[in-house]
Formats: structure tokens, C-alpha cells, sequence
């Protein structure tokens, strides 16, 4: 056997041209053979975080359809694939037919669940939920094109009906705007107003934003240890109390002001990410779109705890630490299995 079928052998491949940054003819990783794609995900993700990936910031890997094209013959390939090999082309000027493509794991893995009827609309009367904030379509299954479908479906087509009936059923009570409630609301968003404006700091939102995207991708993505989620919570901690420090929020309240909005939703987004690191915490087991790399069998599979967490979650934010409720969860047909593939 020759050195360039050992190589290939090994899940490697001779790149056939160099490219910036990388020598050419460099050993590069290549993905070679389909499986269960959060366990390629993750495998794509760990060789980049190793300092091994490839292209722009080394954030990606190869797709090697040399093999498939071989075995299949360019027309197939074609015929299943040739939009997206068209737009990859477009985009990088690179032919995928003959040399890897490159590509890196998004965010997918996060999944809605409230309930909701029909029309879309949830145990509040009133409050519709659309796209992945429910679970009307795919369930949990969460994939990028079925989550899109499910919010243009919602957004298109269902809603335009379902809220016009819901509003041809009134009229509904006025609100009074005295009531404790409305005032104690009102000057909760104002106080928060006044505080994002009266900041007057030397970091943009958008920075803040960006740096809270990068420790939830880090520690709370398609991967989470024991270790990297207590890290987290720190650093989220850290963060939420600089942004209180250093926001700065241009214009004012006066008119329509978009970074002001943009500030407040920054700011509901450190409670938000703080919960997930304490609720994926919490969780020690793999299960669905969450993976704990503390709890997988020898093949890298999900590992369960029906045990312990067969339960729907609800989290209360009470100012401080949050407090968890729980509801048993019961199975009359079904029950909850190991996956594998084997």
C-alpha cells in the first residue's frame, strides 16, 4: 500500500494545492464518513479547538466527497447536491468537485418546547408562541432547515388567521393603567431606561453581545463539562456586572432609539444565558440536544438518565438564584431507550 492510501486510510488527505497559511501538501482533517451528526459536530468542533482546523481562523474542516464521487460518479453527486455545491463555488471561488469543501458545526442544538393549540396559541390566553419557541411541528428535533420551516409556516401562515380570530372575539377589558401591577411595570422599564443611558461607558453593545455568544459557544454549546459550565456562570457574572459598568448607549429616550433596544435585550440576554449554564449544570446526563462529555457510552453516544430526569423542567427567576420545578414525566407505550446505531 502506498503512502497516499495509508494516508487516506487514516482519515487524512493530501490537500492537492496549498492555501493561505497552510503548507502545501499539509496532513489536514477530512471528514470522511457519515454518521450521527451532533457526534460529527462535536468531532468538527474538537479538532478546531485543538488548533487543527483549517481555512479563515482555522474554524473549519474538510468534506471530502472524492470517495462518493468515485464510487457514484460526478453526476449523481450532482444531481443530489449540486445547488449547494453551486453556492459553495459563489462563495468561495473553490471547485468542491475537486478539491474538500470546508466546514464548521453551527448552533442547532437548541430547542423550544411551550405548548400550544392549534392556533398557535399557548395556556395564557392571548400569548401565541411561533417557530422554534414551540413545539407544534418537529418536536425537539431541531435542525436548521425543519426550524426554519416551522417559523416561516407560523409567521405566513398560520398566525394571520388564528390572531384575527382571536381578536374578533372581543373586546377584551381595559387595563387600567393605575392598577399596582401596570405602575410597578412601568417603573421597572423606566428606572432600566434611565440606568442603560446614564451608563455613558466605552464598550459598544454589540461587543458585550459578541463576547457573551462566545463563552455560551465555548462552555454551553454542543458540548458541556462540569468544569467549562462552572466557568461559565463566572464568566457570565463578570460580564453582566462590566456592561453595567461600561455600556455605552448612544441617543436617547426621547424617539425610537435602536440601540437602546438593542441594550435592553443585551441585558434580558445575561439572565437568559446565566440560567442555561446553571440548568445544563444541573443536568448530568446526555440527552437529546444536550450532551455532557461527563456522560457518554465508549462509542461517543449520548448517555441517559431516564432515572433521574425524566421530568419537564421549569425554571422561576426570582432576582437570585433560580428555583427549579419539576413534573414527572410518564410513558404508557413508549419508553425513553439508548440510542445507537449499531
Amino acid at each position: 500500500m502506498g503512502a497516499a492510501a495509508r494516508r487516506r486510510r487514516k482519515g487524512t488527505r493530501r490537500h492537492p494545492r496549498g492555501r493561505a497559511g497552510l503548507l502545501p501538501g499539509a496532513h489536514l482533517p477530512v471528514v470522511r464518513k457519515s454518521g450521527p451528526r451532533d457526534i460529527a459536530s462535536r468531532a468538527a468542533k474538537n479538532v478546531c479547538d485543538e488548533g487543527r482546523g483549517v481555512g479563515p481562523g482555522g474554524l473549519g474542516v474538510y468534506l471530502d466527497f472524492a470517495d462518493a464521487i468515485a464510487r457514484l460518479g460526478r453526476a449523481a453527486v450532482q444531481a443530489r447536491y449540486g445547488n449547494l455545491f453551486e453556492m459553495y463555488e459563489r462563495i468561495t471561488g473553490e471547485d468542491p468537485y475537486a478539491v474538500p469543501m470546508r466546514i464548521y458545526p453551527a448552533v442547532h442544538y437548541t430547542m423550544g418546547g411551550l405548548w400550544v393549540d392549534y392556533d398557535l396559541q399557548s395556556t395564557v390566553p392571548g400569548l401565541f408562541v411561533i417557530g422554534e419557541a414551540n413545539f407544534s411541528d418537529h418536536g425537539a428535533n431541531r435542525l436548521g432547515a425543519s426550524a426554519l420551516m416551522q417559523g416561516l409556516a407560523d409567521g405566513y401562515f398560520v398566525l394571520p388567521n388564528t390572531i384575527n380570530d382571536y381578536l374578533a372575539d372581543g373586546p377584551f377589558p381595559t387595563m387600567d393603567v393605575a392598577h399596582p401591577a401596570a405602575v410597578a411595570a412601568r417603573a421597572e422599564v423606566e428606572d432600566r431606561v434611565t440606568r442603560l443611558l446614564a451608563v455613558d461607558g466605552d464598550r459598544t453593545v454589540d461587543s458585550f453581545h459578541r463576547e457573551l455568544g462566545r463563552i455560551m459557544w465555548d462552555h454551553c454549546g454542543m458540548e458541556r463539562t462540569d468544569e467549562g459550565l462552572r466557568k461559565a456562570i463566572e464568566q457570565i457574572r463578570a460580564l453582566r456586572e462590566e456592561f453595567w459598568r461600561r455600556v455605552r448607549v448612544p441617543g436617547s429616550d426621547s424617539s425610537l432609539n435602536q440601540a437602546l433596544e438593542r441594550a435592553g435585550r443585551v441585558a434580558d440576554f445575561f439572565e437568559l444565558a446565566e440560567l442555561m449554564c446553571i440548568d445544563a449544570l444541573h443536568r448530568t446526563e446526555s440527552c437529546g440536544g444536550h450532551f455532557r462529555a461527563e456522560s457518554q457510552t465508549e462509542d461517543g453516544e449520548a448517555l441517559r438518565d431516564d432515572e433521574h430526569f425524566s421530568y419537564v423542567a421549569a425554571w422561576e427567576w426570582t432576582g437570585s438564584e433560580p428555583v427549579l420545578h419539576k413534573e414527572d414525566l410518564t410513558f404508557a407505550y413508549v419508553k425513553p431507550s439508548q440510542r445507537s446505531y449499531k
